[in-house]
């Protein structure tokens, strides 16, 4: 009886023993298979069913089910544009192609430099001599940028790149040196046009500056200080900056502001949002200026432009009128003044001269009259009243709501062509 007894535990040890080693086997062997090389298993193929979908396919799947998408690059515009895999493991993320490389590879081959040294009238000119090289380095802080802006090789820049010139040196993205006839210059919103004969080159597509809004994309293209093809971006800080707010108060423009790098030799150069399409010509108008970068609307420079390549000058309409915004500070210190007529609004804008045998003055507008809308538009500052004026037909009737004293009145007002002086 006891050495029956004293065989059971020996036996239920070396079953547990057995065990033990049956298990770490396939362990191992476990082990083994997952350290063979992944692209040596080929997995049997499994059919898909209601209850378990087959992996997504397209980008759109994986984004859809959640993969990828905190690193997936915009979409690409062309094939030449897709980056190229990772040799080792096939990701594309690797590429350093985003959304600005792909607007400046789409404007780039337009956008020139127009070197401001090489200046002559035509009768300067022999037949090369404005091809010929030139003894002193055409890198210098004057030197502007131009882009075309149609398939008949007219380019828009700034008027002082060009200043009084009738022919400049256009150097192209290729190196190729070309003379450039400058069409006309308004000095009023520094928009000037120079034509290219013989050379092909794609327009700059044309954005809206129209519905711009603080915070969007910004990319400036040009040559400052003389580095060719230099690319800077930012977003719009602000719109409709008027030029009295910069301290150019000749101009009449409401500036872009940008907080994309422009310095000397921007000047001329296309403003860009993020798809690559023009938004601004650049102009590097205030010295000094850091984190600070302004540009004239595209709507107004392709206006004034095509002005200039119609008629080889630009209008500016013109009332003549001398404009305050009106505001409370305003009123009251008006009404301290005995001969002023009296206020009984609010806001508006207010006109406190009225020039002579103007516009203005053949319709009636008096000193004190209050504009407090234009056509259906209502008007709350002199700026908004000056954008309207300035897109309106030369001769074609405004009609203007005003207040005087007590009075409403709506009065009719023709522009006419700004005066030289």
């Amino acid at each position: 009886m006891t050495r029956q007894n004293s065989k059971r535990p020996r036996t239920q040890s070396a079953m547990g023993f057995g065990i033990f080693l049956l298990g770490l086997t396939i362990a191992i062997t476990i082990q083994r298979g997952q350290n063979q090389d992944p692209t040596l298993v080929t997995a049997p193929p499994q059919a898909s069913s209601p209850e378990s979908p087959s992996p997504p396919e397209s980008e759109e799947d994986r984004r859809e089910f959640g993969q990828d998408s905190l690193a997936e690059p915009p979409a690409a515009d062309s094939a030449e544009d897709v980056p190229a895999s990772n040799p080792e493991t096939g990701d594309r993320s690797f590429d350093q192609t985003n959304f600005i490389v792909r607007a400046v590879r789409r404007v780039e081959p337009s956008v020139v430099r127009i070197e401001p040294q090489r200046l002559y009238s035509g009768d300067d000119l022999g037949p090369s001599d404005l091809l010929e090289p030139i003894p002193y380095s055409p890198y210098s802080q004057s030197a502007g940028t131009g882009f075309v802006i149609d398939d008949e090789g007219h380019l828009l820049t700034n008027a002082h790149v060009v200043g009084s010139a009738d022919q400049v040196r256009v150097v192209l993205h290729d190196g190729q040196v070309v003379r450039g006839q400058v069409l006309g210059r308004d000095t009023i919103t520094d928009v000037a046009v120079v034509k290219l004969d013989g050379v092909s080159l794609a327009p700059v597509p044309i954005g809206d500056s129209d519905d711009l809004k603080p915070g969007e994309w910004a990319i400036a293209i040009g040559n400052p200080l003389g580095l060719d093809s230099t690319v800077t971006m930012g977003i719009i800080s602000a719109t409709g900056r008027s030029s009295r707010e910069i301290g150019v108060p000749d101009r009449r423009v409401g500036f872009i502001q940008t907080d994309a790098a422009i310095n000397p030799g921007n000047s001329g150069g296309p403003l860009l949002n993020a798809s690559g399409s023009a938004i601004g010509i650049n102009t590097a108008i205030l010295d000094g200026a850091q984190g600070l970068g302004f540009a004239i609307p595209i709507k107004t420079a392709l206006r004034v432009g095509q002005q200039i390549i119609r008629d080889g000058t630009a209008q500016h309409p013109y009332l003549g009128v001398r404009l305050k915004t009106l505001d409370a500070d305003l009123k009251a210190e008006l009404a301290e003044e005995d001969n002023f007529p009296k206020l009984t609004v609010e806001q508006g804008v207010l006109i406190t001269d009225v020039v002579p045998n103007s516009p203005a003055a053949a319709a009636g507008l008096q000193i004190g009259d209050v504009i407090l809308r234009i056509g259906d538009v209502p008007v709350v500052n002199f700026e908004s009243v000056q954008r309207i004026v300035e897109e309106s037909p030369i001769g074609e009737a405004l009609e203007l709501g005003i207040s005087r004293g007590q009075d409403q009145l709506t009065l009719d007002v023709r522009p006419g062509q700004l005066p030289e002086n």
